[in-house]
Formats: C-alpha cells, sequence, structure tokens
C-alpha cells in the first residue's frame, strides 16, 4: 500500500509485510431459508462461509457437526439461468465436495432456486437443496 493509503502494483519480488485476518466460522443454530441465513450472516456477522480449499472445508466439518439439523446452509447458490454454481463471496469454485448425485449443474429449478448445504454427519459433502428450507447455518466472522 502506497503511503496515500492507496493500493498498487509492485514487482513480484518485493519482500512487504503482509495483512491476514484469521477466518473463524460460526454456527447459527437458528432454522432460517437459505436467504434468511445470508442476510443474518451479512448484518451480524461477513457473510455465509465459501468453501474454496480442503482446509476450510476441514473447519466447516468440525463446525457442522454441531448442529441441530441434517443439513447447514453455506455461501452456495445456482443459477438456473446459466446454469452453474457459484459463491456469494466471490470467489470461484476450484474446490468441490458433492454428494453423488448433487452439483450436476441439471438442477431442478422449479418452483424454487437451489442453494447449497454440507451434511452435518456422515461424509459431510455438499447437497443441493430448494432455497425455502429451514437450516442451522454457517457464518464467517473476523475476530477483531
Amino acid at each position: 500500500m502506497a503511503e496515500q493509503g492507496r493500493w498498487h502494483d509492485m514487482n513480484g519480488n518485493s519482500q512487504l509485510p503482509f495483512i491476514c485476518h484469521e477466518n473463524q466460522l460460526i454456527l447459527i443454530k437458528q432454522n432460517l431459508t437459505w436467504r434468511e441465513a445470508l442476510r443474518y450472516c451479512k448484518d451480524n456477522h461477513v457473510d455465509l462461509v465459501s468453501v474454496h480449499s480442503e482446509e476450510i472445508q476441514l473447519w466447516v466439518k468440525e463446525v457442522a457437526q454441531n448442529a441441530s439439523t441434517e443439513h447447514v446452509w453455506l455461501g452456495l447458490r445456482h443459477t438456473c439461468t446459466l446454469s452453474f454454481w457459484f459463491w456469494m463471496s466471490g470467489v470461484s469454485i476450484c474446490y468441490e465436495n458433492w454428494a453423488p448425485g448433487n452439483g450436476t449443474g441439471g438442477e431442478d429449478c422449479s418452483p424454487v432456486e437451489r442453494t447449497g448445504a454440507v451434511q452435518a454427519r456422515g461424509g459431510q459433502q455438499w447437497v443441493s437443496l430448494p432455497e425455502d428450507h429451514k437450516l442451522n447455518f454457517i457464518c464467517l466472522t473476523y475476530e477483531g
């Protein structure tokens, strides 16, 4: 960051300090629809969790096993118009952990949109569910 408080590009060989936030996940044991859970996380924390690595998946597994519902909402959504899944955080889906028969892209889009959840127990893989189901959810928060 420049002295004026603005970001700028630098040579990739430069040795500089870095900014790091310790990611924290919090299980919310309220049964909300996916949209309600997203709003809750944005209003009270940062966002619904995005799982973009195996390391984050392991953290999600640890948190999800304490849920009071069979599945737990993630920040994962399907667009029927374009027929693909995406994280609400804007992170690309590179890492995947779908349960068999889920996340194929050919989702049933009627009458409601499909959203992603993780199994609270068992294989703790991702599943596609209608957004109007009421589940526990995991928010991403930052320890300040």
